[in-house]
């Protein structure tokens, strides 16, 4: 090292301030401990200086320019070391800011949750961003010296953790309490409400930290591309046994269906367009003719049943079903053509 490099190193210990490359941090921990008497301390307009020993603030400074002199700074004689004769006084020097700092990013899996539509459990993930706000620099500080963090890095390690962990307690309940569809949640449509859920999940990990959320940022709960057929294709089912009056009809609907089809491709062109056109309808018609056949020969066999109370009807309306099936359809549960073949048939109705 040249002389003028150690004139240049012994002039920047006569002023301390936050790094320009530590800007954009929310904490930077100035790296000399051994502070001359005199120095001249720059605080900006968005954060706090604190001075540390062994663990424990002794002091702070807020935004602008100080000379540190234990005759205006009386915290600093605290600090002084007596064999320097008064002119040194040792301390750890941590910049606090104290402005919002948002597009932390954050993610990784949330583990297997319960669909309430299928009971499947499916494997989940989240990523996305927050917003942070320090709230209390000095419990901040104290609190991370405590746990042998005193870095930016080391600071948001720890926060993102924090947040992935009440993401992944909050979505699992949720999805129990509140019986949301998976795929709903995936889509979007409960986004804000999580977003509270986890903003008041969060509070109670890091109050004693002096930290705060803002707010969520643009995060997305995902499941794999193949999770996401099965649990579309299942919710369909279900769906379609409602309809239908149970799985059973449904089931049996499906399978003479399936001969229908066999009967068009075996019939030609024509004879498929116009099976085909019959769809939905026929194979649920065709699947009650034979329940009711099953039904006819089963009271002939079996010993009159006492009398019982008839099963409630169907009173919805055919303005009423035909705006469930568009529902259905929105949500991406029915195709374009099972819905115009169903609605085709409520229309008659009509």
């Amino acid at each position: 090292m040249g002389i003028f490099d150690t004139i240049k190193g012994e002039a920047k210990r006569n002023f301390i301030a936050r790094a320009d490359s530590a800007k954009g941090e929310i904490i930077y921990k100035y790296p000399e401990n051994n502070i001359r008497m005199l120095t001249q301390l720059t605080v900006d307009a968005d954060e706090v200086a604190l001075f540390v020993k062994d663990g424990k603030v002794e002091g702070k400074l807020g935004p602008g320019r100080h000379q540190l002199d234990s005759n205006n700074i009386p915290f600093l004689s605290r600090l002084l070391e007596k064999f320097t004769g008064g002119n040194l006084f040792i301390a750890e020097v941590f910049f606090v800011s104290v402005r919002e700092f948002p597009g932390v990013k954050f993610g990784g899996p949330i583990g297997d949750v319960r669909d309430p539509e299928t009971g499947l459990g499916i494997g989940t993930m989240v990523y996305g961003d927050f917003s942070i706000r320090v709230t209390d620099p000095e419990k901040l500080v104290v609190g991370l010296v405590g746990m042998g963090r005193s870095n930016n890095d080391a600071l948001l390690g720890w926060f993102k953790n924090q947040v992935l962990k009440v993401t992944r307690d909050r979505i699992a309940e949720l999805l129990v309490k509140k019986r949301w569809p998976l795929l709903d949640v995936t889509s979007g449509a409960y986004t804000e409400e999580i977003e509270t859920e986890v903003i008041a999940g969060l509070k109670p990990h890091v109050d004693d930290y002096g930290l705060t959320v803002v707010r969520m940022g643009n995060f997305h709960v995902s499941i794999k591309e193949e999770d996401e057929g099965t649990l579309k294709k299942l919710s369909k089912d279900v769906a379609y046994s409602r309809l239908a009056g149970g799985f059973q009809q449904y089931a049996q609907g499906q399978a003479m269906l399936g001969a229908a089809e066999g009967m068009a491709k075996g019939g030609g062109e024509g004879n498929g367009n116009a099976l085909g056109g019959m769809g939905m309808g026929m194979g649920f018609g065709m699947a009650q003719q034979f329940m009711n056949m099953n039904n006819q020969q089963q009271q002939q066999r079996a010993p009159e049943p006492p009398p019982q109370a008839a099963p409630p009807a169907d009173t919805r309306s055919p303005a009423q079903r035909l705006k469930e099936i568009k529902e259905l359809k929105d949500a991406g549960v029915l195709s374009d053509e099972e819905y115009n073949a169903k609605r085709a048939e409520l229309m008659k109705l009509l």
